[in-house]
C-alpha cells in the first residue's frame, strides 16, 4: 500500500488543468455496450476506477483500442454474455461500484444483466433499489442470490416503455435506467429523474447515436425507444469535483493558482458556493483564477445567522465536495455548519482533521460546526489514512495547508479519483512524495 509524505506549510503557483469527469466517465464507458459500431471516447480520466471498468469491459469481448492519451475507441460487437455469470466477473464486478451500470445497457441489448454487489467507497448504505425498480417497471424480472450477493435482471423477449416515477434522483440509477429504455419498445417517461450535467452529456451522447430522449436537463425524461443504435464521437466534460478541490487547496494554502477550462456553464452553484466561504474566483474566459488569499471570511446568512452548507441533487451543491468545504473552513474567519445529508459515514473522517488542531464539533453522523482558525493557527502535520476518494483528498489538502511533515497511507483511495495528483502538485511547487 502506498503512501504520500507531504511536507506542508508552502504557498503553491501556478495553472492546473482538471481531468475528464470520474463520474461521467463512468457512464459513457458503459453505453459502449449500447452498439456493436465503434464509440470513440476522448478526454477519459487515467485514475483507477476508470481503468478497472476498462479491463472489465475488454473481459466482456470489447475490442478497446488507446488512440492517444485519454482517447479510445471501443467496438461492442462480439460480447461474451457469459461471462458476466463466472466467478471471474463477480470478483472483478465487485470491487467496482460503477459496474452496476453495465446492467441496463446488457438488458437491454442481450435480455440480461447480472452484477455482483458493487464495491466503492465506504461512506455509509448506498442503495440500489431504484435501477432495479426501475427495470422491473421496463418489464424485467428480478432475482438475487442472498448467499453470493449476486443481482439479476432477464428480459428474454425485450423490454417494453413505461411511466415511472423513482423514489429518488439517483445519478447512477437514472443513468442505468436510461440506458435500458433507449431500446425498449414504445415510450418511457422518467420523472424525478437526476439532471446533473453527466447524465446530461451521457443522454446527448445517446441522441447522437441514434436514441430519442428529450427533456434533457430536468427531471422529467422521456424516452422513445428505438430498435438500435449506431457509433459516436464523444467528449467528457471536465471533472468539476477536481476543479472544486483545487479551488479549496488554493484557500487552504494561500496560494495563486489559475484552473484551466473548467466549463463554466457546467459548473451549477460551485463556484458561488466557495464565494460564500470568502474566497475570490475570477472568471478568466473559461479559467478559474484564484488569487493569493491572507484571509477568507465565511458569510453569515441575511439574518445573521451561521452559514450552512448542505448537500442536494442537482442543481443543488454536490456531496462529493463537502468534505472539501469542510477542511476549507478550518481556516476561514466565522462558522459554518456542514450538513452531508446524503450518506451517514462521510463525515467520519474530521477526527484526523481535530487531530490536527482543527476546531470541528461533529453533532451527529451528518452535521459538522467548523470554527475557522482564520491562520492564527496553522494545522500540525500527522500521520492519517485516507477512508475515501473525497476525504483522502480533503485530508491532502489539509496536509499541504499543515506544519510539519505529514504521512497519508491507503492512498490508492485517491487514486481511484485523481489522475497522478502528486506530479501534478509538484508542478505547482508542492513538496510531495509518493513512496510503496
Amino acid at each position: 500500500m502506498g503512501v504520500f509524505k507531504i511536507e506542508g506549510g508552502f504557498r503553491l503557483k501556478g495553472e492546473i488543468t482538471p481531468q475528464g469527469a470520474k463520474n461521467e466517465a463512468l457512464q459513457i464507458l458503459c453505453a459502449v455496450l449500447l452498439t456493436p459500431e465503434k464509440v470513440t471516447i476522448s478526454n477519459v480520466p487515467d485514475i483507477i476506477d476508470v481503468n478497472k471498468l476498462i479491463k472489465l469491459l475488454g473481459n466482456l469481448g470489447v475490442k478497446i483500442e488507446k488512440i492517444e492519451k485519454g482517447t479510445y475507441t471501443f467496438e461492442a460487437d462480439d460480447i461474451n454474455v457469459g461471462y458476466i455469470e463466472s466467478e471471474a466477473f463477480k470478483k472483478e464486478g465487485g470491487a467496482l461500484r460503477g459496474s452496476i451500470m453495465i446492467v441496463g445497457p446488457l438488458l437491454a441489448r442481450f435480455g440480461k444483466g447480472y452484477i455482483p454487489k458493487p464495491g466503492g467507497d465506504k461512506i455509509g448504505r448506498r442503495r440500489l433499489d431504484t435501477h432495479f425498480e426501475g427495470f422491473i417497471n421496463l418489464g424485467a424480472k428480478f432475482r438475487y442470490n442472498r448467499e453470493d450477493h449476486f443481482y439479476g435482471v432477464e428480459a428474454p423477449d425485450g423490454l417494453t416503455g413505461a411511466d415511472m416515477l423513482l423514489d429518488e434522483a439517483s445519478v447512477t440509477g437514472t443513468a442505468n435506467i436510461v440506458m435500458a429504455a433507449v431500446l425498449a419498445k414504445g415510450k418511457t417517461q422518467i420523472y424525478n429523474a437526476a439532471c446533473e450535467p453527466y447524465l446530461q452529456q451521457l443522454c446527448r451522447m445517446l441522441n447522437s447515436m441514434g436514441a430519442n430522449i428529450t427533456g434533457v436537463g430536468s427531471n422529467l425524461l422521456t424516452i422513445e425507444g428505438v430498435e438500435k443504435l449506431g457509433g459516436c464521437e464523444h467528449r467528457i466534460l471536465p471533472d468539476m469535483i477536481e476543479i472544486g478541490s483545487w479551488i479549496g487547496l488554493a484557500a487552504m494554502t494561500r496560494s495563486e493558482i489559475t484552473i484551466k477550462n473548467v466549463s463554466w456553464d457546467n459548473l451549477g452553484v460551485i463556484p458561488n458556493t466557495f464565494r460564500k466561504l470568502g474566497i475570490t474566483l475570477e472568471k478568466r474566459g473559461d479559467d478559474i483564477y484564484i488569487p493569493t488569499h491572507e484571509s477568507y471570511e465565511i458569510r453569515t446568512d441575511i439574518d445573521g445567522s451561521i452559514l450552512t452548507v448542505a448537500d442536494a441533487p442537482w442543481p443543488g451543491f454536490t456531496p462529493d465536495l463537502l468534505s472539501i468545504v469542510l477542511v476549507v473552513a478550518t481556516q476561514a474567519q466565522g462558522d459554518v455548519l456542514i450538513h452531508q445529508k446524503m450518506f451517514e459515514s462521510r463525515l467520519f473522517f474530521v477526527d484526523k482533521l481535530i487531530d490536527m488542531g482543527a476546531k470541528i464539533m461533529l453533532c451527529d453522523p451528518h452535521r459538522a460546526v467548523v470554527m475557522g482558525h482564520d491562520f492564527k493557527s496553522q494545522l500540525k502535520a500527522t500521520t492519517m489514512s485516507s477512508p475515501d476518494i473525497r476525504a483522502g483528498i480533503s485530508l491532502l489538502i489539509a496536509a499541504l495547508s499543515a506544519k510539519g511533515t505529514s504521512t497519508i497511507q491507503n492512498i490508492e483511495q485517491i487514486d481511484r479519483g485523481y489522475e497522478n495528483i502528486d506530479e501534478r502538485l509538484r508542478a505547482l511547487g508542492a513538496r510531495i512524495v509518493r513512496e510503496d
